[in-house]
């Protein structure tokens, strides 16, 4: 083997000695590298941190804290059930809406922006909107439920010190229309007055929708004609009820004045916000010598030829009791039924007995509170105890008060072949279910349609006939009392009707209260002349609506009585 030269192995070593460098330098830049890249891990793990983890639990943290000043959760409510009549219109629903909140230690020019507020919102005072953009609350409501252009105004204002959070606000599209039967809900969706106060939970829950009874065209229809009686007799208020016969479901129910639910600013005891017709109680006058009738011939084994001594006023425990018309000779019970007497009915009265009297008024629910689907219902008001001669003035519709819904419940009853009828307003599943209690024999309801068909067509009613739908009523003038006395001119004037009155469907009550006479009504301001005429304008309208043809050469259902009448009835 060749011996290597000194220069080779030189050469060699020095080779050796670079490699290692180069070993250990790229060592180095390897190490100086991963360091860098730690370095740059760590600075980015920092910047993720303080920019998306702890900026996310930041947001939640003040989201949270704004929620709790607010007095909020922070989950959203859910959106409140909606109310419908009983073809599926929309009564009360509920819509996504913006609200206007502040945030004023973000507001960069509050000055400004409550100048700008102010002209958006001319509700909204310059000084009240400024002190609330520089107050130390991180969250101060500004304006609740805005419109689409609202909103766009104040973004265009530009201030990241206003913000919006969004809410369901509820809507009523029908207006005053149903306004004291579906009632209203406050800002927060707080039921407060209807059907939305007395199904609350379940609306807030929104479970499902309500479907009442109510026909918004029957609704129209009925306020439409309450407002021209009221309107053309100059009148205070008035109330009235459409309600099947035989079911009583409530078709239609209007209380005038009444309000807008979409912004109900008056008191809750206001003239507006006063629901007449389960809330006011009044004394009904001749209406109820509808009951007084049928307590007569339910009861007792009375003919309608019996005749009654009506000449002069009569007394009974002091009080003296005489007619407005009085006739000239004695009464048979269809007359005193068409003229209205009052002497007569309380002879009537007194052939049933108080006792027997009272216990129908107990049959027919007139003396205590109906049971209703809304929680604004009065009792009747009546003497306690009451005594023999209370009876007696309650024949002719004196002494005892009670709602235009408990009148329709009972006419009601007392029409449809005697089956008690209670009144409502929800709108079941399935088909309402006639009711199989008794109240009179069916022989009594027919005699008491007779009855009312000679009211219209020979009596006082005269003026709420309507060709073809065989109209049935009763006319009832009462004078209101103040302070236990009865004053003169202050009256309410109400007609209950039920049609046709050979098969009933429908009974229809008006009232007008404090009517004031007319050049049209030749001075009168009574019943016949103020209710009777509203009754005939709503039947005439709503019959054809609800598919019902008008009758032609039907035998006249009065005619039986006319042998026991001798003269047509003078208005009353």
């Amino acid at each position: 083997m060749r011996n290597r030269s000194p220069f080779s192995r030189l050469s060699m070593r020095i080779m050796g000695e670079k490699s290692s460098a180069l070993d250990l330098a790229r060592g180095r830049i390897v190490l100086i590298v991963a360091l860098f890249m730690m370095v740059y891990v760590v600075v980015a793990a920092r910047l993720v941190d303080a920019t998306l983890i702890q900026g996310y639990f930041r947001q939640q943290n003040e989201e949270t804290a704004l929620d709790k000043e607010r007095g909020q959760e922070k989950s959203e409510k859910a959106r409140r059930g909606d109310i419908v009549d009983r073809n599926g219109v929309l009564l009360a629903t509920s819509l996504k809406t913006a609200s206007l909140y502040a945030d004023p230690k973000i507001s960069i020019d509050p000055v400004a922006t409550a100048t700008q507020l102010a002209k958006i919102f001319p509700d909204l005072t310059y000084g009240e909107t400024l002190r609330k953009l520089q107050g130390d609350k991180r969250f101060v409501w500004i304006k609740r439920n805005l419109t689409p252009d609202e909103q766009k105004k104040i973004l265009e204002i530009g201030d990241p010190g206003l913000s919006f959070a969004y809410d369901y606000r509820r809507f009523y599209p029908q207006g005053p229309l149903t306004s004291h039967m579906v009632g209203y809900s406050d800002v927060d969706g707080k039921g407060l007055a209807g059907i939305e106060r007395s199904f609350n939970k379940i609306l807030s829950a929104n479970e499902h929708e309500i479907r009442l009874t109510l026909d918004v065209r029957m609704q129209h229809i009925l306020r439409r004609e309450v407002q021209k009686a009221i309107t053309d007799f100059t009148a205070k208020a008035g109330a009235a009820v459409v309600m099947d016969a035989h079911t009583g479901e409530v078709l239609a129910a209007v209380s005038l004045p009444d309000f807008n639910p979409q912004a109900p600013s008056a008191k809750p005891n206001s003239e507006t916000m006063f629901n007449r017709v389960t809330l006011g109680v009044f004394e009904m006058g001749s209406i109820f010598k509808i009951f007084t009738a049928a307590a007569l011939l339910d009861k007792t084994d009375t003919k309608m030829s019996r005749t009654y001594n009506t000449l002069d006023p009569i007394v009974r425990f002091g009080r003296k009791i005489s007619d407005y018309h009085p006739e000239k000779h004695n009464l048979t019970v269809p007359e005193i039924f068409m003229h209205s007497s009052n002497i007569g009915t309380v002879l009537m009265a007194e052939t049933v007995g108080t006792k027997g009297l009272r216990s129908l008024y107990d049959d027919l629910g007139l003396t205590k509170k109906v049971q209703f689907e809304i929680d604004e219902v009065s009792a009747p008001i009546m003497p306690r105890p009451l005594r023999e001669l209370n009876i007696l003035t309650s024949s002719y519709g004196h002494g005892i008060a009670v709602t235009p819904l408990q009148v329709a419940s009972a006419v009601s009853t007392v029409i449809n072949g005697g089956m008690l009828v209670k009144p409502t307003l929800i709108k079941g599943d399935a088909p309402p279910e006639e009711s199989d209690i008794r109240v009179i024999r069916k022989e009594t309801s027919l005699k008491m349609r007779q009855l009312m068909r000679l009211v219209v067509t020979d009596g006082t009613g005269g003026n709420a006939d309507v060709p073809g739908y065989n109209v049935g009523g009763k006319t009832g003038t009462a004078d209101k009392s103040f302070n236990g006395r009865y004053v003169r001119g202050k009256r309410i004037s109400s007609f209950v009707a039920a049609f046709p009155i050979n098969e009933p469907r429908y009974v229809v009550y008006v009232m007008i209260d404090e009517p004031n006479p007319n050049k049209s009504s030749y001075g009168y301001a009574t019943a016949g002349w103020v209710a009777a005429p509203a009754v005939k304008r709503i039947i005439s309208t709503m019959a054809p609506l609800l598919n019902m043809e008008p009758v032609k050469n039907q035998p006249e259902l009065a005619e039986p009585l006319r042998q026991f009448v001798s003269v047509k009835a003078k208005e009353n």
